[in-house]
């Protein structure tokens, strides 16, 4: 009975030696003897009991490494504070396992050095200006580096810069004045806007007055020129009428007949008007000499 425990864990220990089972996006390194044999792929693999063993276990997925915060100088000898995260992936099991004691490590450190080296080339507003440019340039000096670790970066993000608590302030009061400058410049664009649509509205309201203006002063001149004409035209038929009428039998004693009558109103309104003094003729046959001079002015005329 204690024959058959010992063959059954001697068993057990067997099996557990030779066989193993690698998960997806996984790689075993297997020493033989304390020497390189082979790197197991996902799925079932059998190894020689007591002579292979894994020596090394990596993830083939990509990583995000937290890269440790630093102080960077600029161009322009200003301190940030700046930290980022690293994006790397195995793809060399056996590179990962002899290249580097911990390749973790050394890209971490490897990207600290190259990101202090990146900034210092460029002054500060360009580092806010340019980090696509600083994370292509961190990942293309890793990555060289990299090779031969059997580790390929994929990408690097600076997750944040930050400038001493002075500059930062000054900053701020650049940025403040810079909105207010631009606050005052859209404010006088207003006003000259607002005066030029003044000036505009006012020359047009000027221009359709004196447009106004002028057609009433046509039109009045037109009215009054038909008015004349009308007048002239009415004083015509009328003196037309009146000769046609002198002509016709009895027009003359009628002519005659009315001038004396005008005399004879004329002396009795200045009669009415005079308050102590009346002027007449001296000798009456002067009104029949005034009707005798009209009736010769009115054939004159005929």
């Amino acid at each position: 009975m204690e024959i058959a425990i010992v063959l059954f864990v001697i068993a057990v220990i067997f099996v557990t030696q030779s066989v193993k089972v690698v998960p997806q996006q996984h790689a075993w390194v297997v020493e033989r003897l304390g020497k390189y044999n082979g790197t197991l792929t996902p799925g079932l693999n059998f190894l020689m009991p007591f002579i292979d063993k894994v020596a090394y276990k990596h993830v083939l997925k990509e990583i995000p490494l937290d890269i440790p915060s630093q102080v960077c100088i600029t161009r322009d000898n200003t301190q940030l504070q700046v930290d980022g995260i690293l994006y790397f992936q195995v793809t060399d099991a056996m590179r990962a396992s002899y290249g580097s004691s911990n390749y973790i490590v050394a890209i971490s450190q490897l990207a600290q050095t190259t990101l202090r080296s990146v900034v210092g080339k460029l002054e500060l507003d360009k580092t806010f200006e340019e980090r696509d440019i600083i994370n292509a340039q961190v990942v293309q000096a890793i990555d060289e580096a990299a090779l031969n670790w059997g580790v390929k970066v994929l990408r690097y993000e600076i997750k944040d810069l930050t400038p001493p608590k002075e500059i930062l302030h000054a900053m701020q009061q650049q940025i403040t004045a810079e909105r207010e400058k631009r606050a005052l410049i859209a404010a006088s664009e207003g006003r000259r806007q607002e005066q030029i649509n003044i000036a505009t509205g006012e020359r047009e309201a000027f221009i359709a007055r004196s447009e106004g203006e002028k057609q009433a002063a046509i039109n009045n001149a037109q009215g009054e020129a038909a008015s004349i004409l009308a007048v002239a035209q009415a004083t015509a038929q009328a003196i037309e009428q009146v000769a046609a009428a002198i002509r016709q039998p009895g027009g003359s004693e009628a002519v005659q007949l009315k001038v004396a009558e005008k005399a004879v109103e004329a002396y009795g309104k200045l009669a009415s008007e005079a308050t102590t003094t009346l002027v007449v003729p001296s000798n009456m046959t002067e009104v029949a000499t005034l009707i005798s001079s009209a009736m010769k002015m009115i054939q004159t005329q005929k």
